[in-house]
């Protein structure tokens, strides 16, 4: 696939962005947004290569799969996917994940937990790998909804809330340290840089999204002097610049992250990078994603203003946000910037000594959860309270019951 890299998008040469270990180009730092040389265009679909060059500098690799804790899957799912998404039907969109699954079956190591010690990366968000009937107008593929897929647990950078078998980890920034030093004066740049915007957003409309709050977002920013908006059209928009997206995050207090095409955006990871603390619509774009990652207590390090409000016309945003003391912003402020490290992908030819990163964390996570499996310690309940269960740690009534009712999805 690396080496065809041209046929990996309908829409864009990926080819740079296979580039240096899956980087991408370096960012041309002409504006002096950016410190130091760890900063690269990279694209947000290059996870499971960035992934998988990591996993083979990671320190606690074996060749002997009966000491392992757990079995890594180097297959490329989401650039697999990517090929055949427009215009091909649903045998070729399943052929290479078929292949997959049956090679994986003949192997010893399978036969060991059926594939529940087995983890990969699948660097596109879930639902295009959910496609559940054979009709040729249904998206995606069925990679992990056949069972084999189902026992295997599966990194994508969207989860399914009502799916036990995906987790969440963070979609790729620009930032990859190659150094602790790098990550600390990073930091540090992003406490004493001054922030003249309460709040900002970078994004398009969603006219086809009947239920998309964005126009009622940026409508309510053009309508605020203290809100920064970079709109981001067709073309060449300066929402395809790094310098320009990471300047404005830098110089805002709070950045908006209301839902895209699906929850999540990468948008929020590049604005928590820049030290600016996410506004959130909907639980589904961060709490219930990235469990493993982010704390538990979203009010440390976030803001959440319910869509329905906002789309309601009830509530606006530049009030809410105006309410929060300094203290309180401070506060959040640094939590952001204190999860920077746990959020970015260091770059996978070197390696960090004290810090861990967004790869750490994440092994870690698949760690454990293998090893609850083997212990019996994963309670049994229904899929459709995973997301209850990721963060509250059981279920029964919750106050966002109504987010995730499936009958309004």
């Amino acid at each position: 696939m690396i080496s065809r890299c041209r046929t990996l998008s309908k829409w864009t040469d990926m080819c740079p962005f296979v580039s240096n270990a899956g980087l991408g180009p370096r960012i041309n730092n002409s504006e002096g947004v950016f410190y130091g040389t760890q900063w690269y265009a990279t694209n947000q679909f290059a996870l499971e290569l960035i992934f998988h060059n990591r996993m083979k500098q990671y320190e606690c690799l074996t060749t002997n799969s009966s000491l392992a804790s757990a079995i890594f899957v180097p297959f490329y799912a989401g650039l697999d996917i990517g090929r055949y998404l427009w215009g091909y039907n649903t045998s070729v969109r399943d052929a290479t994940s078929r292949d997959l699954i049956r090679w994986l079956k003949s192997r010893p190591e399978w036969s060991t937990m059926g594939g529940r010690d087995h983890f990969m990366v699948a660097g596109r968000i879930t639902w295009d790998f959910r496609r559940l009937t054979d009709d040729e107008d249904d998206w995606g593929s069925k990679l992990l909804v056949i069972p084999e897929g189902k026992n295997m647990t599966v990194l994508v950078i969207e989860s399914s809330p009502w799916h036990k078998n995906d987790f969440g980890i963070p979609y790729p920034t620009y930032f990859h340290p190659s150094k602790d030093s790098e990550v600390q004066l990073w930091q540090e740049r992003m406490r004493r840089i001054r922030r003249p915007w309460l709040f900002s957003f970078a994004g398009a409309p969603r006219p086809n999204i009947t239920d998309s709050i964005r126009n009622e977002i940026i409508g309510q920013c053009r309508q605020s002097r203290r809100c920064k908006l970079l709109q981001c059209d067709s073309g060449r928009s300066k929402c395809h610049s790094p310098s320009s997206v990471m300047g404005m995050f830098q110089r805002s207090i709070f950045c908006l992250q209301p839902q895209g095409d699906s929850y999540t955006r990468r948008s929020t990871f590049d604005a928590m990078v820049a030290g600016c603390v996410p506004v959130f619509f909907h639980p589904g774009s961060a709490y219930v994603q990235y469990v493993w990652h982010l704390p538990r207590n979203h009010s440390e390090y976030s803001v959440l203003v319910s869509e329905d409000e906002v789309r309601d016309g009830k509530v606006r945003i530049e009030e809410v946000l105006g309410r929060f003391g300094k203290n309180d912003v401070v506060a959040m402020r640094e939590e952001v910037i204190r999860m920077i490290p746990r959020l970015v992908y260091a770059d996978p030819r070197s390696r960090l000594e004290t810090t861990k990163d967004a790869f750490d964390v994440t092994v870690e996570g698949v760690i454990q959860r293998v090893d609850d499996m083997k212990g019996g310690r994963v309670p049994e309940f229904s899929e459709l309270e995973s997301w209850k269960y990721a963060v509250a740690g059981r279920g029964g009534q919750h106050e966002w019951d109504h987010f995730f009712n499936r009958t309004t999805q």
